[in-house]
């Protein structure tokens, strides 16, 4: 406890009695009696042969239970083990390489290393540090190309995480950075610890081709990344139709299915093979297994085919298209749960396009934005 506020009272023995109050503040003055305590107690780090000098090992945790002006500033000190000066100690707590080392030169260092307070007297504390030296890197990183398909009302993409790149490295102890080419940064950027790629608003229609690479510190290997944006036209909203699939998340579906139930549904849908699929939309089912898959086709002439030819099509191929993935039903006027007299119902369809959905795997990864359907009965 480090105060206390008491209010004391004065109260006399005349008839009637008189009072008086007044606030007392006790201040607890902190003694430096706790000294720093390093977490963990002991450390075990490796460092790879030839880093250069000045390469990060570790990052030593000091904390103290005392006041702050007899806590940090720590002042850190290597007391032994550091002999021919291999290492340094900066005022933070991060040991580095002073040297560049060889694995076949020696393969293990223990430090002892001390940890000052700022009180008065000084409190201090000890910890051991176990430095390996592993041989340096001889795999080179593996990486999975990755296609990205995002959907976005005209011009209002408001930006964000559209996919994560996927890579692996035999070699245990590297740490993989990526990079991205520096003129694409305008447009998009990419996360150098855990390879997630950012969009930034704004982006036009059409395919970018993206200039990715990873590296172990030795390696560096290109990454193939392209991305797909289309643009949804107001027209296209009109003209609609829905698949539910059964029991199917949207990352599996985009992973194992959209690329071929899109051939399958184009074979099934499309009068002329100039005329353009569109898939607007992907979205689960609230409180269930399902997953609806908005989409419209394209005339080559530029119109769109009215829904109920689609559902038509699809009617007839339901058969077809269910070799590849489970359909529960095709949904145009979505009347469920309205008593409309012979099931007439108006839907109207409205795009978020500020709510985005990134389902992203390690090979596709799909961008869209969250649709709402209206339906009321037209009796």
């Amino acid at each position: 406890i480090s105060g206390y506020s008491l209010v004391v009272q004065a109260r006399d023995s005349g008839t009637p009695p008189l009072s008086s109050s007044v606030t007392v503040n006790v201040d607890i003055s902190d003694v430096n009696d706790n000294s720093p305590v390093f977490t963990p107690a002991n450390y075990t780090a490796v460092i790879q042969e030839n880093k250069p000098v000045g390469t990060s090992i570790l990052q030593l945790v000091v904390t103290d239970k005392d006041s702050f002006h007899n806590g940090p500033p720590f002042t850190f000190t290597i007391l032994t083990g550091n002999e021919e000066e291999e290492f340094t100690l900066d005022p933070h707590g991060v040991l580095r390489s002073a040297v560049i080392f060889k694995h076949m030169v020696s393969t293990e260092y223990v430090l002892c290393v001390q940890a000052k307070d700022s009180g008065k007297p000084q409190q201090v504390s000890h910890t051991y540090v176990q430095v390996r030296v592993i041989e340096e890197s001889i795999h080179k990183p593996t990486a999975i190309p990755l296609e990205i398909f995002i959907v976005t009302m005209e011009d209002d993409f408001p930006g964000g995480v559209i996919g994560k790149i996927h890579a692996t490295d035999q070699d245990v102890y590297d740490v993989l950075t990526y990079t991205l080419k520096s003129e694409q940064k305008s447009l998009f950027q990419v996360n150098s610890h855990d390879g997630k790629i950012i969009a930034l608003g704004g982006l036009d229609n059409g395919k970018y081709v993206l200039n990715v690479s990873v590296s172990d510190g030795r390696f560096q290997v290109p990454i193939d990344v392209v991305v797909h944006v289309e643009q949804l036209l107001q027209e296209m909203l009109q003209n609609t139709v829905t698949i539910r699939f059964e029991n199917v998340s949207p990352e599996d579906f985009v992973g194992l299915h959209m690329h071929g139930f899109r051939r399958t549904l184009r074979n099934a849908v499309l009068s002329q093979k100039q005329d353009s699929l569109h898939v607007i939309s992907i979205q689960p089912v609230a409180g269930s297994s399902q997953l609806d898959m908005l989409f419209a086709v394209q005339m080559h002439s530029g119109g769109f085919y009215k829904p109920a030819y689609l559902i038509q099509k699809l009617t007839n191929a339901q058969r077809h298209l269910e070799n590849v993935i489970r359909i529960s039903a095709i949904l145009e006027k979505n009347c469920s749960g309205l008593d409309c007299q012979e099931q007439h119902c108006e839907q109207s369809l409205s795009i978020d396009s500020h709510s985005l959905m990134t389902y992203s795997t390690a090979r596709i990864s799909f961008v869209c934005p969250r649709f709402y359907r209206n339906v009321r009965c037209m009796c």
